[in-house]
């Protein structure tokens, strides 16, 4: 097996190569008119990832079946869920195509953007780790300043366009979650040995800060930050606090889990709203993935659904993990919360991407559709 920094190196010579191909294969793809910006560009880990990690020696990977079984168009699998993502929901609305997985084969010429979002991958450079080859933080955005050096600032003549046309896009990022599913409180790793729980929070806080101000200093100004969901409701945690292995998993959640994880919620709200006062023409909006996730999985009749549990597709590890390959999953994916022992429905997506957009409770301190006029 290859040492893992010479790993590293040879994926991003590969993707060098695939920029180059990219760049030299066509002119890029305009801007429609009626778009609402005239970029999506999106950072995170498998709740958004779209196909970046299919060509990386890790297990976690979604490119076969019944992964994407209900996605619109045909397209090869990579989405972690039976449809679409926020990241999908979000690109419709503003009117612009979905945005492609960096780390593809065929990796179109577009100005309108790109998923970086890697599977497993953290805020973290060690986050993920044990599953293989992530794309972290770090390495996502160095993706990002290759799309800008590579194929936006040929295609911009002037500075003052390509600055205006990275101020006016939006950038998403949904990440923190693998730092504590498969970081802290893995017990294969060692952070909850070095840190307690609230001197974690801060840490990862103050890492996700310096990455956003990376991010604002290669030009974005319109930021959608996701708070970590409640890891401790998803099944792997659920089943701890059932009296049998056996059973179906409870609709109860490991509070204790939760309770850690809060602490990097509490602080991110703080956070975003320093950076917004300090970094010049900087418009954040926070969206509260917890109360919506938690409260879904607590009351699943109130969305329209009759299992917050039990996943939809037939996983490995009794309902606990990814699902398993050509497998059937259940008749109506709608009912469930769940997709496969970590990740939510394409129903569960659209209305938490649909009350980010329209809604005033959701994201804050305003909406989506506020953040595309400013």
């Amino acid at each position: 097996m290859l040492p893992p920094t010479l790993l590293h190196h040879i994926i991003l010579i590969f993707l060098h190569f695939l920029t180059l191909l990219s760049t030299n294969a066509s002119s890029p793809q305009k801007i429609k008119s009626t778009s609402l910006a005239p970029a999506l560009f999106v950072f995170g880990d498998s709740l958004v990832d779209n196909g970046n990690n299919n060509l990386l020696p890790t297990i976690a990977r979604a490119n076969y079946s019944p992964y994407g079984l209900d996605f619109p168009t045909k397209v090869l699998p990579g989405r972690f869920t039976n449809g679409r993502t926020p990241a999908d929901f979000i690109a419709e609305y503003l009117e612009l195509p979905y945005p492609p997985p960096y780390a593809s084969l065929y990796r179109p010429n577009l100005l309108t953007g790109y998923n970086y979002a890697s599977g497993a991958s953290g805020i973290l450079p060690e986050t993920g780790s044990l599953f293989g080859k992530c794309f972290n933080l770090d390495e996502q955005i160095g993706m990002f300043q290759s799309t800008i050096e590579s194929q936006l600032g040929p295609y911009f003549k002037e500075q003052k366009q390509l600055k205006q046309h990275l101020s006016k896009s939006i950038y998403f990022l949904s990440v923190g979650n693998n730092d504590y599913l498969n970081n802290y409180l893995h017990p294969l790793y060692l952070e909850s040995k070095v840190y307690d729980p609230p001197h974690f929070a801060h840490f990862l806080i103050d890492e996700l800060s310096l990455r956003l101000q990376r991010l604002y200093g290669l030009g974005a100004r319109k930021f959608l930050v996701s708070e970590v969901g409640p890891i401790g409701c998803i099944p792997i945690f659920a089943r701890g606090v059932t009296t049998n292995l056996n059973h179906k998993h409870g609709t109860k959640c490991d509070d204790g889990a939760n309770n850690i994880l809060l602490l990097f919620n509490k602080q991110l709200i703080e956070m975003i709203k320093i950076l917004e006062t300090t970094l010049q023409d900087s418009h954040f909006i926070l969206l509260q993935t917890y109360s919506f996730s938690y409260d879904a999985i607590m009351n699943p009749a109130k969305y329209g659904l009759s299992d917050s549990s039990n996943p939809c597709c037939k996983t490995w590890l009794n309902g606990t993990s990814s699902c398993i390959p050509e497998e059937a999953p259940c008749q109506n994916p709608n009912n469930h919360y769940f997709w496969d022992g970590y990740h939510p429905t394409e129903l569960v997506y659209s209305r938490l991407s649909a009350q980010c957009i329209h809604g005033s409770s959701l994201c804050v301190p305003l909406n989506l559709s506020h953040l595309v006029q400013l």
